[in-house]
């Protein structure tokens, strides 16, 4: 009986430990720049479709909508990574996973165009600092 109050007394300390990991999961100054910097960037991309749950989007609708669920998931965010992966890929109510139509008429993923975009803006970065 006194190893599966030890066991049970661990398993709380663990899962206590993890909540206070997530719960300071909060993106650096840096990587909220970055993702207001990528937000700004689809705000602007206005010849692109965005294909969320069947339905198309103007870019600035895309945007404001990956900004509310930044807004929503920020706390459990820790890069920008996170955020595309979390607010920028897919619904959470459906699970499917968002599309984004081209100037050509191609259609990407979101999660691997917004995850190039993201390279681009910190190869940007690395050249401006260096």
């Amino acid at each position: 009986m006194a190893s599966f109050r030890f066991l049970r007394a661990a398993l709380l300390t663990l899962l206590l430990g993890a909540s206070a990991v997530l719960a300071q999961a909060t993106p650096s100054d840096a990587e909220d720049k970055l993702i207001d910097t990528l937000i700004q960037r689809v705000s602007k991309m206005s010849a692109m479709v965005f294909l969320r749950n069947g339905n198309e989007y103007n870019a600035a609708d895309a945007a404001k909508h990956m900004q509310a669920k930044y807004d929503y998931f920020k706390k459990e965010l820790a890069t920008a990574e996170d955020f595309i992966e979390r607010c920028a890929s897919r619904s959470e109510m459906t699970g499917q996973a968002y599309k984004v139509k081209l100037n050509n008429g191609a259609v990407r993923d979101a999660n691997e165009f917004l995850n190039s975009e993201l390279r681009a803006l910190r190869q940007q970065g690395k050249k401006s600092s260096g």
